[in-house]
C-alpha cells in the first residue's frame, strides 16, 4: 500500500498529556483553556484543542481531547480521552485508571502487574508536561493523574489487551507522540510484546496467523490457551 499521502495522526499519549498539562494550567491561572501545546519526545511542539476543560477546585482539574488517528485504521479514533490532575499528598506523581482504561494482571509487560495501563513513554510525556507548568520541584506535593475513556472497555474488545492480560479497557500508548497510518513497525512492535507476555507466562508453543479466520481455524486446530495466538 502506498502511504505517502496518508495523514498521520497522535497516539493516545500525545492525547492524555495535552488534558494533562491544560489541566495543571487551569489550576495554576485559575482559569480553564480551549487548547494546549504539548512538546512530543522527539521535540516537535503541536496544539491540541480541547473538547472540554472543567476546575473542579484550587487543586484539581480535568480536560479532554478527541484522538484523531489521522488515516489510520485505528479503534481508538474519535474517542475522547480525559485526563485528570489532582494535587493531594503524598508527595510524587501517581497515575490511576479511569472509566475505560485497563489494568494490567499478567507479567511480561513493560508495567507491573496492578498497574493501569498508561505506557511508560506517555508517563514520561505526562511528567514533563507538569514540570512545565508547575516547575520542577512540583511533585514534592503530590499529584494524581487520572486518564479515562468513557467507551475504552467496549473498543477494548477489538484489540489485543485481554490476550495480553489488560483487564478492563484500553491502553494509553505511544512512542513518539505520532500515529503513522499502517505502520509495519507498530505492528512488528505489537507482535513482539504478544510473543513476550506468552514466554514470561510459561506457554512454549506460539501459533502465528496472518488474520482472523486463520486463527479460528488454528484455535479449531490446536489445543493451546488464547495466548499462544
Amino acid at each position: 500500500m502506498d502511504t505517502r499521502d496518508l495523514r498521520s495522526g497522535y497516539t493516545t499519549g500525545s492525547c492524555a498529556t495535552a488534558g494533562a498539562k491544560a489541566a495543571a494550567l487551569a489550576i495554576l491561572k485559575r482559569q480553564t483553556l480551549e487548547d494546549v501545546v504539548i512538546t512530543l519526545p522527539r521535540g516537535a511542539q503541536v496544539r491540541f484543542l480541547l473538547r472540554s476543560c472543567v476546575r473542579y477546585s484550587d487543586t484539581s482539574a480535568e480536560c479532554s481531547v478527541i484522538k484523531d488517528a489521522g488515516d489510520d485504521p485505528d479503534v481508538t479514533h474519535g474517542a475522547e480521552i480525559f485526563t485528570r490532575v489532582d494535587l493531594e499528598s503524598p508527595p510524587g506523581l501517581r497515575y490511576r485508571a479511569g472509566k475505560g482504561i485497563g489494568t494490567v494482571t499478567k507479567v511480561g509487560l513493560e508495567l507491573a502487574v496492578g498497574e493501569p495501563a498508561i505506557n511508560p513513554v506517555p508517563r514520561r510525556m505526562i511528567r514533563q508536561a507538569l514540570e512545565e507548568v508547575f516547575g520542577a520541584t512540583w511533585d514534592r506535593t503530590g499529584v494524581s493523574v487520572t486518564i479515562s475513556i468513557p467507551n475504552g472497555k467496549a473498543l477494548a474488545k477489538e484489540t489485543l489487551n485481554a490476550r495480553l492480560g489488560i483487564l478492563g479497557g484500553l491502553s494509553i500508548l505511544g512512542t513518539t507522540g505520532i500515529v503513522v497510518p499502517y505502520s509495519h513497525a507498530a505492528f512488528k512492535v505489537s507482535i513482539l510484546k504478544a510473543i513476550r507476555v506468552a514466554r514470561a507466562n510459561g506457554l512454549t508453543h506460539l501459533v502465528l496467523t496472518p488474520g482472523g479466520r486463520s486463527e479460528t481455524f488454528a484455535q479449531q486446530a490446536f489445543p493451546l490457551p488464547e495466548g499462544a495466538f
